[in-house]
C-alpha cells in the first residue's frame, strides 16, 4: 500500500519556507530594523529642529505628527513583516516533522484490519534513529526495526513515495511464507482464529487470524480465493536471496535490510514482489491513530 505526505515532498517545502523566511527574519533583525530605526531618528531630529525653530519664530507648532512620523519609517514591509511572523511557525512544524512526529493518510486496505482507509496516522521519525531532513541519512543510532514494527520507509522502486507495511523479517532471518503462513528461521508462527473480517470498502469477508510474530501478536487477513504464490514478482535487487514455488516463498534478508509485508495478506503489493527495504529507505515507526474522520472511534494506538 502507497500513500502520500500532504503536498508530495513536503519536507523539502519547508526546508526551502524556513530557509527563505529565516533569511528574512535574521535581516530584517540585525540589518533592516536598525536602519529603520537610523532613519526614524534623523527625521525626528530634523522635525524636532524645524519646530523648535518655528517656535521660536512665535509660530504654533503641531507635535501630534511626531509620533505618525516615526510609526511610518518604523513599520516593516509587508513582505518583512510576514515572514517574520510565519518564520518561527514554519521552522517549528519543520523541525517536529523532521526529527520528532509526521503525519500520513492511508489510502487503501492492505494494513486491514490494522489501519483503515481514511486513518490519519503519527509516524515517530527518531525511533529508529536521527536523520537528516531532506537526505534522510542517519546520522545518530538509537534502535533498529523489531519484527511487527509497523514501519513508514521509501518505496525501494520509487523513493518518492511513501509506504507502509510491517516489519516481517530483520537482517540474517530466512522468511518462509508457505500456504499462507510464515516461518522465521525454522520456526512456525502461531495463528488464533478470529470472527470473520467484514471489508466494508468492498463488501467482502475475510477470513481473520491473530498471529503472533516471534512476540509481537497483531490480527491478519487471509482470501481463500487468492492463491499462495506470488505472482509475477520484480526483478528486485539482490533478488538470488529468494525462491518462488506454488506454495509461496523463500527469503534470506541481506544485511541493511527488512522484509515487509502488509496484514492484509492477500491484497498488498510488498517486499514479496518488489524486494527488500534497505535502512537508508526508513522514515520511521507507525504508533497512532490521531484522527479518522469517517469515524472518530478509530482514534488510539495500534499494534
Amino acid at each position: 500500500m502507497s500513500f502520500q505526505s500532504i503536498l508530495g515532498n513536503f519536507a523539502l517545502i519547508l526546508f526551502v519556507l524556513t530557509i527563505s523566511t529565516g533569511i528574512v527574519w535574521f535581516l530584517d533583525t540585525f540589518v533592516l530594523a536598525k536602519r529603520r530605526r537610523a532613519a526614524a531618528d534623523a527625521a525626528l531630529a530634523a522635525y524636532d529642529a524645524r519646530n523648535a525653530k518655528l517656535s521660536a519664530e512665535g509660530i504654533k507648532v503641531e507635535e501630534s505628527k511626531r509620533h505618525e512620523i516615526e510609526e511610518n519609517i518604523l513599520r516593516q514591509p509587508l513582505w518583512v513583516e510576514y515572514s517574520g511572523s510565519f518564520f518561527p511557525v514554519i521552522a517549528m512544524v519543520f523541525f517536529l516533522r523532521s526529527f520528532l512526529y509526521e503525519p500520513f493518510k492511508i489510502p487503501s486496505s492492505s494494513m486491514l484490519p490494522t489501519l483503515f482507509v481514511g486513518d490519519l496516522i503519527l509516524v515517530n521519525k527518531f525511533t529508529y534513529g536521527i536523520r537528516l531532513p531532506i537526505l534522510n541519512k542517519k546520522v545518530i543510532e538509537i534502535n533498529n526495526p523489531q519484527r511487527g514494527d509497523v514501519m513508514v520507509f521509501k518505496y525501494p522502486e520509487d523513493p518518492s513515495v511513501d509506504y507502509i507495511k510491517r516489519v516481517v523479517g530483520v537482517p540474517g532471518d530466512k522468511v518462509v511464507y508457505k500456504n499462507k503462513k510464515l516461518l522465521i528461521n525454522g520456526n512456525e508462527m502461531t495463528y488464533q482464529a478470529m470472527p470473520e473480517f467484514l471489508d466494508e470498502e468492498h463488501l467482502s469477508y475475510f477470513k481473520q487470524y491473530s498471529e503472533n510474530l516471534t512476540g509481537v501478536s497483531h490480527r491478519i487477513l487471509n482470501d481463500e480465493q487468492s492463491p499462495a504464490f506470488v505472482r509475477d514478482p520484480h526483478n528486485f535487487p539482490k533478488r538470488e536471496n529468494c525462491t518462488y514455488n506454488i506454495d509461496g516463498f523463500s527469503c534470506v534478508v541481506p544485511e541493511g535490510e527488512y522484509f515487509m509485508m502488509g496484514d492484509n495478506r492477500d491484497n498488498s503489493l510488498d517486499s514479496r514482489y518488489w524486494g527488500f527495504v534497505p535502512d537508508q529507505n526508513i522514515v520511521g515507526k507507525a504508533f497512532f491513530i490521531w484522527m479518522n474522520l469517517g469515524n472518530i472511534k478509530r482514534i488510539g494506538s495500534f499494534q
